[in-house]
């Protein structure tokens, strides 16, 4: 059974605003129209009567036009919110390597944005240092912002870890 990596989903309060911070901040650009979703067939796949959804999906960075993207979606009516711990259960993060964390950072908090934790650069033993960030969307969705350096053996830098680094 093959399987190929499609979309993450993010709900939204405002749709419209988290996809221009997505594409600000990182680049992602719209992959297709604007969506917006109701009727039957939708009250029948989310369990929601009368259910409303708009939104958009983003490509992300790096994957060209055929890559992964983020859906945002907002809903109407609106579920109840999820706490924003990073330790909570269920998708805790979306992580972007980025050339340099501190002027991602910075464009974070332009476009309205907040730090979340500290940045700290740590070694990863066989694979190489990385500096990285937890930050926190317009909405409050937790992102990493991470750039490695690879070992000098390894001979790249900036690359996917080969290990289970769980960042």
């Amino acid at each position: 059974m093959g399987a190929k990596y499609a979309h993450t989903n993010l709900i939204a309060r405002d749709w419209r605003r988290l996809a221009t911070f997505y594409e600000r901040v990182f680049g992602c650009t719209p992959a297709s129209q604007e969506r917006d979703l109701s009727g039957k067939w939708i009250e029948d796949a989310t369990t929601i009567d009368g259910v409303h959804i708009r939104g958009i999906h983003l490509l992300l960075p790096g994957w060209g036009s055929s890559g992964p993207t983020l859906e945002i979606f907002q809903y109407s009516p609106q579920g109840p919110e999820l706490s924003k711990e990073i330790n909570r259960l269920g998708f805790g993060h979306i992580a972007f390597r980025v050339d340099d964390v501190e002027a991602v950072r910075r464009a974070v908090i332009a476009n309205g944005g907040r730090d979340y934790g500290e940045q700290v650069t740590t070694r990863i033993p066989g694979e190489g240092a990385i500096t990285f960030v937890y930050m926190a969307d317009p909405e409050g969705n937790i992102i990493e912002l991470q750039s490695w350096a690879a070992e000098e053996s390894r001979g790249t830098t900036n690359r996917p870890p080969a290990s289970s680094w769980g960042g």
